[in-house]
């Protein structure tokens, strides 16, 4: 008798390409695939990437994303997406109209301006962004940086951080996670998650390694990730954090390239070679 698997709900990723494969769409279905989820792919931009810094970056047309967009949607029972680097106004507007129409379910908009480097990922205005996809964002995920981009105020402390999830949420987004890894003086790494009027405050311990590169899309991932399998939303922020950490500490140690690496995406999984 034929035993009929299930098959594995989907999850779309929106952003550029990362040549070195740590951060961008390389990073996003490397973390659908760890949580079981099918990932599928709307390239935004090709980057000339490594551990170093982004050395070109070229955006995809708005045609052609827009293709890749209706082909995946018009076939696919797409049950989250995520949004990462987008590039500019013209992008942004095209994704939004896609939101708009309720064609990303589960959207988590993780608002990829700036690297870890200091590489511009993004030329428009910041609040045009918030503008544009915050009132279809199930989830918004910025960095300290991000964040002090999108509402042009400096953020120092959790207290601060509070504040700005508040002050996000006001553009439309069902959740707010600001994620509090750049802040300075602390031995755990608090985010702070406002989510449908409540505040909660997750915190993990710091890992020591530089191999931190990508873990802002490889956070949004497994949200959506969580998302599409069902997961209630504030429990899969959380679990998404969880496994973050665990990525981290399982490549605190390696040395793939001069700078900071990625994180080990399938630290759950021991490779069928060994």
């Amino acid at each position: 008798m034929n035993r009929v698997h299930p098959q594995p709900p989907v999850a779309l990723t929106i952003a550029g390409s990362d040549s070195g494969g740590g951060a961008g769409i390389q990073a996003d279905l490397h973390t659908f695939a760890a949580h079981g989820v099918h990932g599928t792919s709307v390239l935004t931009a090709v980057t000339a990437q490594n551990t170093r810094g982004v050395s070109a970056a070229e955006a995809v047309s708005a045609g052609l994303v827009r293709a890749q967009l209706d082909a995946v949607l018009g076939d696919f029972p797409v049950a989250a997406a995520k949004t990462g680097m987008l590039g500019g106004a013209e992008l942004l507007e095209l994704v939004a109209e896609y939101g708009a129409a309720d064609r990303l379910p589960n959207l988590v908009v993780d608002p990829v301006m700036v690297t870890t480097t200091g590489d511009s990922l993004y030329a428009g205005d910041p609040a045009v962004y918030l503008g544009g996809l915050g009132p279809f964002a199930t989830v918004l995920t910025p960095n300290l940086v991000e964040a002090q981009l999108l509402l042009g105020r400096a953020i120092a402390s959790v207290d601060d951080m509070r504040e700005a999830a508040r002050a996000l949420a006001t553009y439309g987004p069902r959740a707010v996670l600001v994620k509090g890894g750049h802040l300075d003086g602390r031995e755990a790494a608090v985010d702070v998650l406002w989510s449908d009027g409540q505040m909660l405050d997750l915190a993990a311990p710091r890992v020591a390694t530089r191999n931190d590169h990508g873990t802002g899309c490889t956070l949004a991932s497994a949200i959506a990730a969580r998302l599409a399998l069902g997961h209630p939303l504030p429990q899969a922020v959380a679990g998404a954090k969880v496994y973050v950490t665990e990525a981290l500490k399982a490549a605190a140690d390696w040395h793939l390239g001069t700078g900071p690496g990625p994180v080990h995406h399938h630290h759950g999984r021991k490779s069928a070679a060994i």
